[in-house]
């Protein structure tokens, strides 16, 4: 165990934590105390994601445990808050976007698998990376449109109902091109490698036959 990987851990210790808030009747009320507190709690562990990586490159703490971990995390983080979702504020996030974007998880990590299984890795993509910033956006703002429509600071306003009800749908967007930009990058690899082995063996096979030849000559 070293520090990214503790770090990583707690990003799953926050799930029940975030969980008992919106659960929980002790923050309810209608100063908005409990969807304030859960949107603190995913902003804060959301930010972990990308810590526990650069971390690990920086200190050269890169493990097996670390690898299996930081996808874990996230897919567990990511299902969670989107579950949550669909009960703590339904009319924002209906059952079937949460379905949508947990089964694009799935996906990804399926893929992702396979493609160890067969010696190579999938790099997460820009596009993925920026999916990842809408989905806090769209989970925060979700968390704090069930208890303000709008925040007004003077003469500014914050329009939350509207920012999520926009980056909901963008993240949905998103979710499936970023799915086929991974099948697509895991479709690529396969098929070099597949190419790769045919080459490999019409080449093994040529120089069989020479030699065959050269013998019976």
């Amino acid at each position: 165990m070293n520090l990214p990987n503790y770090i990583t851990l707690s990003r799953i210790a926050a799930i029940p934590v975030l969980l008992w808030v919106l659960r929980t009747h002790l923050l309810a009320g209608g100063d908005g105390r409990r969807e304030l507190v859960a949107a603190a709690i995913f902003i804060a562990a959301s930010a972990t994601d990308g810590l526990d990586g650069w971390l690990a490159r920086k200190r050269n703490q890169i493990t097996p445990l670390g690898m299996l971990l930081d996808p874990l995390a996230d897919k567990l983080w990511i299902a969670a808050a989107f579950i949550s979702l669909v009960q703590f504020n339904p009319a924002m996030v209906p059952a079937w976007i949460a379905v949508l974007i947990i089964a694009r998880e799935f996906l990804v990590s399926g893929l992702r698998s396979i493609a160890a299984q067969q010696g190579f890795t999938i790099e997460a993509s820009d596009l993925g990376k920026f999916k990842m910033l809408v989905q806090i956006v769209t989970v925060v703002g979700a968390l704090l449109d069930r208890r303000w429509f709008q925040w007004e600071f003077g003469p500014v306003i914050v329009p939350i109902h509207w920012i999520a009800k926009v980056t909901i749908w963008i993240m949905v967007v998103l979710s499936l091109w970023s799915a086929a930009d991974y099948f697509y990058a895991f479709w690529s690899r396969i098929s070099q490698s597949v190419e790769k082995r045919r080459r490999r063996r019409a080449f093994v096979l040529s120089r069989r036959r020479k030699t065959d030849d050269v013998a019976a000559t």
